[in-house]
C-alpha cells in the first residue's frame, strides 16, 4: 500500500474538514508544522499536527496515524476544558488521563475508530523510548504513562519504582472511569492528579523530556513486527475496545479507500496548478493563516436564504395569470395567480479581484464580501473561478485563488486571506498574464472588481478586445467609498470599453450585484 505522499495543501485541507467535523466546531484552525508536537490550543481555537513526513512507516501507515491524532485533537476540543503543558510532570498526567477520558467518550459516537485506535496506540509504543535511557524521576513518569496507556513497559524499572508506577496506574483508570460514569469533566480529573503526584513520589514542577510520537524520517517496522506489538496492544486495551483482529487492523481498509480518494485528488490538483505556475500565476501559501476571520456567516447565510430557490431551479412568482389561484393574494389584494419561473445559472465566471494599495484600509471588509459572494456561488453550484493582484517585491503577481476545477474550500478561503493588498493597478499587465488562463477556459464572463484607474488604460482597452475576440463577456465592478465615488469610477471603467459596468458603495453589496448578472 506504498503511495505518494499527499501535498500539504492537500492535506490542511481534509484535516481542517476532518477536525471541525469530529469537534462539531466550524472555526477550528489547523496547522501543520514539524517545529512542535500534536496539540490542541482551546484559547485560540487552533490545532497544531505534526507532518505526515516525521512520522513511521510508509506512506499509508503514516497517514492513519496522522488521521487518528486529528481524532484526538477533536475530541478533545469537544470534550476538554483545558490542555496544560507536557513540559512538567502535572500537565503531562492530567494531559495523559485525558487522552483516556476522551476517547472513551468519543469512541460513543465514533465507534468506527476502534481499529483506528489500536493501530495507532501500537505506533505510540513503538515510538516510546526505552526505560533505561530516561534518567532520573522522569523515568518513573513515563513508565507511568507505558503502563496507563498500554498496559507494558518497554524496558526494566527497580521494583519499588514499579509497585508505586502500578499502584498510580490502577489509580488513574479508576478516577478516569469514576468521570465517565458520573459525568465529569477535566476540572474534576486535575482535583486527582496531585494523589497520583504523591504515589510516584515525584514533583509536579518535574520536567518531563520531550517524546514526539515519530522516529527518523523513513523509518518502518515489517508486517510482522508491526504484527507482533498489535497483537500486544489488542490484548492489553481488550477490555476497554473489546475484542480485535489484528491483521484485519493491519489492512485499514475502511480508511484505504478514503486514502486512494485523496491521492487521486490531490494529484488532479497538483496537475492542474502546473499551466497557471508555467504562465507566472501563483498560488498563495496557506499554511498557518486563519480564514475565519474573513467569514462572515450573516451576510453567507443571509445570502443563500436569498438565492436558495434559484438552488432547485424554481421560484414562485405571482402574476395577473398563471398556473393556480391564490385566495389569499386576491384577498390581500395581489395578483391572483402564482406560477413556478425556471430560474438556473448556467453562466461560467472568472473573477478578478483587485488587492491594489487602495483596497488596504477596508481589505477585512472586502474579503468578506468577496469570500461571501464564492460561498454562494459555491452553493448555487455555479463553474467560477477567482483570481486576485497586488504587488510583492515591487512585481506585479498575479494570484490563482480558485481555478474553475477546484472546489470552494477552506483551502481556497486561506488562500483569499493571505493577499496582502499592496501597489497599484496594472490592469493591461495582469490581463495578459491571464490570456493564457482564458483562452483555454473560455469563460462566458470575466468580471473585473477594482476601485481604482488602470495604470495604462489604452492597454486595458487592447487586451479587453482580445477578450472579446475569444467569445467572453467583459464586465467591471467599480468599488468607491460614496455612491458618488463608485459611479464615477463605474463611469471611467465605461470609457474603457468594458461592456457592463456596475458600482458600490458598500462592500456588502459586491454578492448581490455579481449575482444578478448571471441570472438566466
Amino acid at each position: 500500500m506504498q503511495a505518494v505522499q499527499l501535498q500539504s495543501d492537500s492535506l490542511g485541507e481534509i484535516a481542517t474538514f476532518l477536525v471541525r467535523r469530529w469537534a462539531e466546531k466550524d472555526s477550528v484552525i489547523v496547522e501543520i508544522s514539524d517545529k512542535t508536537e500534536t496539540k490542541t490550543h482551546l484559547k485560540e481555537n487552533r490545532v497544531s499536527l505534526t507532518p505526515l513526513e516525521k512520522r513511521i512507516g510508509n506512506d499509508f501507515q503514516k497517514y492513519r496515524q496522522f488521521r487518528t491524532s486529528l481524532w484526538y485533537e477533536g475530541m478533545r476540543i469537544r470534550y476538554s476544558k483545558k490542555v496544560l503543558s507536557n513540559d512538567h510532570a502535572f500537565g503531562f498526567i492530567l494531559n495523559t488521563m485525558e487522552t483516556q477520558r476522551i476517547e472513551r467518550l468519543g469512541r460513543r459516537i465514533w465507534r468506527g475508530m476502534d481499529a483506528e485506535i489500536i493501530f495507532n496506540y501500537t505506533y505510540m509504543l513503538v515510538a516510546r523510548p526505552q526505560l533505561h535511557t530516561v534518567y532520573g524521576k522522569a523515568r518513573t513518569v513515563e513508565a507511568f504513562y507505558q503502563y496507563f496507556m498500554f498496559g507494558v513497559l518497554k524496558g526494566e524499572i527497580q521494583a519499588s519504582s514499579f509497585t508505586k508506577v502500578k499502584q498510580a496506574a490502577e489509580f488513574a483508570k479508576k478516577i478516569v472511569k469514576q468521570a465517565i460514569e458520573e459525568r465529569q469533566d477535566t476540572e474534576w480529573i486535575e482535583k486527582n492528579v496531585s494523589q497520583i503526584i504523591k504515589m510516584l513520589d515525584i514533583d509536579s514542577l518535574l520536567t518531563i523530556p520531550i517524546s514526539l510520537p515519530f522516529m527518523k524520517a523513513g523509518m518502518a517496522l515489517s508486517e510482522e513486527e508491526l504484527l507482533k506489538v498489535l497483537r500486544v496492544i489488542s490484548e492489553n486495551k481488550e477490555g476497554d475496545l473489546g475484542k480485535i483482529d489484528p491483521a484485519s487492523v493491519i489492512q485499514g481498509e475502511g480508511v484505504y479507500d478514503e486514502y486512494r480518494v485523496l491521492l487521486d485528488e490531490d494529484k488532479k490538483t497538483e496537475n492542474k496548478g502546473l499551466a497557471t505556475e508555467a504562465i507566472g500565476v501563483q498560488v498563495p501559501a496557506d499554511r498557518n493563516i486563519d480564514e475565519t476571520t474573513i467569514y462572515d456567516m450573516g451576510l453567507i447565510n443571509g445570502l443563500k436564504t436569498k438565492f436558495k430557490e434559484w438552488k432547485t431551479g424554481w421560484k414562485e412568482r405571482h402574476l395577473v395569470s398563471g398556473d393556480e389561484f391564490d385566495e389569499e393574494s386576491y384577498i390581500q389584494g395581489h395578483e391572483p395567480f402564482f406560477t413556478d419561473i425556471r430560474k438556473s445559472i448556467k453562466t461560467k465566471i472568472v473573477i478578478l479581484l483587485d488587492h491594489s494599495s487602495s483596497i488596504a484600509s477596508d481589505a477585512i471588509e472586502y474579503k468578506k464580501a468577496t469570500l461571501a459572494l464564492c460561498e454562494v456561488l459555491s452553493f448555487l453550484k455555479v463553474k467560477f473561478a477567482v483570481y486576485a493582484f497586488s504587488t510583492e517585491n515591487r512585481s506585479m503577481v498575479c494570484w490563482s485563488i480558485k481555478p474553475e476545477n477546484v472546489k470552494w474550500n477552506s483551502t481556497t478561503a486561506k488562500r483569499l486571506a493571505k493577499i496582502v493588498a499592496n501597489g497599484s493597478t496594472p490592469l493591461a499587465e495582469v490581463y495578459d498574464k491571464m490570456f493564457p488562463i482564458l483562452q483555454s477556459k473560455r469563460p462566458d464572463i470575466f468580471l473585473t472588481l477594482t476601485d481604482g484607474e488602470p495604470s495604462d488604460p489604452d492597454a486595458v482597452r487592447s487586451m479587453g478586445k482580445s477578450f472579446k475576440g475569444l467569445g467572453i463577456s467583459m464586465v467591471a465592478l467599480g468599488l468607491g467609498p460614496s455612491t458618488v465615488r463608485a459611479t464615477a469610477i463605474a463611469n471611467n471603467l465605461r470609457r474603457l470599453g468594458y461592456e457592463k459596468t456596475m458600482a458600490v458603495s458598500r462592500l456588502n453589496d459586491i454578492p448581490n450585484k455579481v449575482i444578478r448578472i448571471l441570472e438566466v
